[in-house]
């Protein structure tokens, strides 16, 4: 079984080849897909006339700011308009997909974070409320996979329910390792627009886990979040992580084979 990361921008961003690919893949073994969204987000949060807010925590990893407003907007984008056009998209295709969130069926539970440290402008760290952003404490595992072996390809919304029943954000990359390490996955690949990890602007094929997070301090916003997501899959008992190019030709089964991508082991 492989659970597949892909990103929100799903129809511009990949390969035409990739739903075929993951016909290929659906044919041979259960798929579950779960994506991201965050620029349709804030192309949406903006367009309702509201101001995104990002911020950084002190290990250096960006993200969004979510209070009530932003939750219900977040909540709408993803589990309406993109998890809809990914579903729609496979059926097309002849792949039978459910779209979910993760509050169905309480599939990813979290808890909400009640407070955040962040960098502040002047460098500082600086203790500010929480908001509706969630730390993933459950996933739904038998439900995934009684979906899966009734032949339906799951794809996930990375909105999470917390213990009073709000709405909150997950990080899509998170979700999907923690799908990937409850449901008992081989593998977890991570769709993105560059071939893998680079460093020095040369790609690293292989990692080990210890290595991976020995250098996460060293890896670039957008990228140390998939890193550190590979990880936590991982020591979850996750055997690979893998992440690669959804710009490429079948992105997916190259991966698989180890093809120009970054593969993580838990060596």
């Amino acid at each position: 079984m492989i659970t597949i990361k892909i990103g929100g921008s799903v129809v511009d961003d990949l390969h035409p080849s990739v739903v075929a690919d993951i016909k290929k893949v659906v044919e041979q073994e259960g798929v579950i897909l779960v994506h991201g969204g965050g620029k349709e987000v804030t192309k949406v949060t903006e367009q309702l006339g509201k101001e995104p807010k990002f911020v950084v925590s002190p290990g250096g990893v960006k993200s969004r700011y979510t209070d009530l407003e932003t939750a219900e907007i977040f909540t709408m984008v993803m589990s309406g308009r993109i998890n809809k056009t990914i579903v729609r998209m496979l059926q097309k295709n002849g792949i039978n997909a459910i779209g979910l969130s993760g509050i169905d069926g309480k599939i990813i539970q979290a808890n909400r974070k009640k407070k955040l440290i962040i960098m502040n402008e002047k460098g500082r760290k600086q203790a500010i409320d929480g908001g509706y952003t969630g730390k993933i404490t459950q996933i739904n595992a038998p439900l995934l996979t009684t979906i899966l072996n009734q032949g339906y390809t799951p794809v996930i919304s990375p909105i999470a329910i917390s213990e009073e029943n709000d709405f909150l954000n997950v990080d899509g990359d998170r979700a999907a390792a923690n799908v990937a390490g409850h449901v008992k996955s081989d593998k977890v690949l991570f769709l993105t627009n560059v071939d893998g990890l680079l460093m020095d602007e040369k790609l690293v094929d292989t990692l080990t886990l210890a290595k991976a997070k020995e250098i996460l301090p060293q890896i670039g916003f957008g990228m140390e979040k998939k890193i550190l997501a590979a990880t936590e899959a991982l020591e979850m008992g996750v055997k690979e992580a893998l992440i690669a190019n959804g710009q490429r030709e079948n992105p997916i089964t190259s991966a698989i084979q180890h093809h120009t991508c970054t593969v993580i082991k838990n060596e």
